[in-house]
């Protein structure tokens, strides 16, 4: 927010920003009962996508950024899946997740990029 460092020009942290919106907007919705379970399982992990991003572009060595990467790419692969579970009961519809599952595309292709791009420059 204050410090204007490069990845915050990076397309992935900008994907990945607008995943953590997004899925902060569709739990909303969900049933209070989800308040403390699901509801809080997708944002952490949303939250973790995009600290997990700009805490790996800060890392010199290749090892520690591509793990960083890793993790954040894990954290999509979970916020797909808790989305998965929650549109099966019924607490959203897969045209309120368009938006969210473009997100989720675009920070995964650029992530699996980004570790790649690490593995052969290491």
């Amino acid at each position: 927010m204050f410090l204007q460092l490069a990845h915050t020009k990076l397309n992935v942290f900008g994907f990945s920003k607008a995943l953590t919106l997004e899925c902060y907007r569709i739990t909303i919705q969900f049933p209070n009962h989800e308040k403390f379970a699901m509801v809080q399982q997708i944002r952490r992990a949303a939250i973790s996508v995009h600290l997990n991003i700009a805490e790996g572009c800060s890392r010199k060595s290749l090892t520690e950024r591509k793990r960083f990467f890793e993790i954040a790419r894990g954290s999509v692969i979970e916020i797909d899946t808790a989305f998965d579970i929650a549109q099966e009961l019924g607490y959203t519809t897969t045209l309120d997740l368009q938006t969210l599952g473009y997100n989720i595309i675009q920070s995964f292709k650029l992530l699996s990029g980004m570790i790649n791009q690490s593995t052969s420059e290491g």
